[in-house]
């Protein structure tokens, strides 16, 4: 896909959610079924496209990314644990916790390498750089894989394996870096897109990855998700009609929905009166596939 031949799309509004902070979509393919959070509301939801239904679990904390295990169980990042969630009791039991350096600092964004190790990131907005990315591996080990972060946000994987991407939203930049699928370590750190030198204010929140490795990021306050080429060319965006597009994650039975998150968080009475949709789920008919999601312990 190029700039030239990038078709025009819209967003269709597929549940009337009005969640406060909505995140962390992650697509069930074996149920066909959209994972997400409401951060600031506690829950962990999951929508049916076939049939519009939608459910939630309150977490009891803010959980705020997942992943697919083994059992009919969830991971869950939640402010300073990595937990498991029962889905057929709901129940969450605490599989690892961290100690932050910072006051207020929590987990944020998270996903799986395609070797079903869980990554996970840090944000610590009112102490800039004292954020990082870690990883926890099924065998219950963790390591600090990235450091001086503020808000570490969307990750995700080239489709050949060869390249990680992470997100520090309020440095405006996507980094890639190369990675090592058989040790997991990650290194070369290089700026793959820069928005700082932009003059409108959005920040990249969380991404996904296409089949031809384009990358695919929500702008928050940009109300768009936005497209750029695997070497960060601009192919184009995908207007919202709200503000705070927050994770865009590609499912549906060919992986050709790109489903979107977005947050009323934050808004003024007469932003959301504007927005009136935010903290609803909308989904893209996308002129490329994504690909799978990778399952924890994979």
């Amino acid at each position: 896909m190029t700039a030239a031949t990038l078709p025009e799309l819209s967003a269709q509004n597929v549940l009337s959610a009005r969640a406060r902070l909505g995140e962390g979509p992650l697509w069930d393919g074996d149920k066909q079924v959209l994972y997400w959070v409401d951060i600031l509301n506690h829950r962990v939801h999951v929508f049916e496209p076939s049939s519009g239904d939608d459910c939630h679990w309150d977490v009891g904390g803010v959980g705020s990314a997942l992943a697919l295990m083994a059992g009919e169980k969830l991971l869950v990042a939640m402010g300073d644990r990595i937990t498991s969630l029962d889905l057929t009791s709901g129940k969450v039991e605490t599989l690892h916790t961290f100690e932050f350096d910072a006051p207020g600092t929590r987990f944020n964004d998270g996903k799986c390498d395609p070797q079903g190790r869980f990554w996970i990131g840090s944000m610590s907005p009112d102490h800039p750089g004292h954020a990082a990315l870690y990883r926890y591996d099924p065998d219950g080990s963790v390591r600090t894989m990235e450091t001086g972060l503020t808000i570490s946000n969307g990750l995700g994987w080239s489709p050949d394996g060869h390249t990680f991407y992470l997100t520090d939203s309020p440095q405006r930049k996507i980094f890639a870096y190369r990675f090592d699928g058989a040790t997991g370590e990650i290194s070369d750190r290089t700026v793959a897109i820069d928005l700082s030198t932009e003059d409108e204010a959005v920040e990249p929140d969380g991404l996904t990855i296409d089949g031809d490795g384009n990358i695919w990021t929500a702008l928050w306050n940009g109300g768009c998700v936005a497209c750029f080429s695997r070497s960060g060319e601009a192919l184009g965006r995908v207007n919202l009609p709200v503000q705070r597009p927050t994770c865009p994650t590609f499912g549906g039975p060919h992986l050709s929905t790109l489903y979107v998150t977005t947050a009323s968080v934050g808004l003024s009475q007469k932003e959301i009166q504007q927005g009136f949709y935010s903290g609803d789920v909308f989904a893209i008919a996308a002129p490329v596939p994504g690909l799978p999601t990778n399952p924890f312990g994979a």
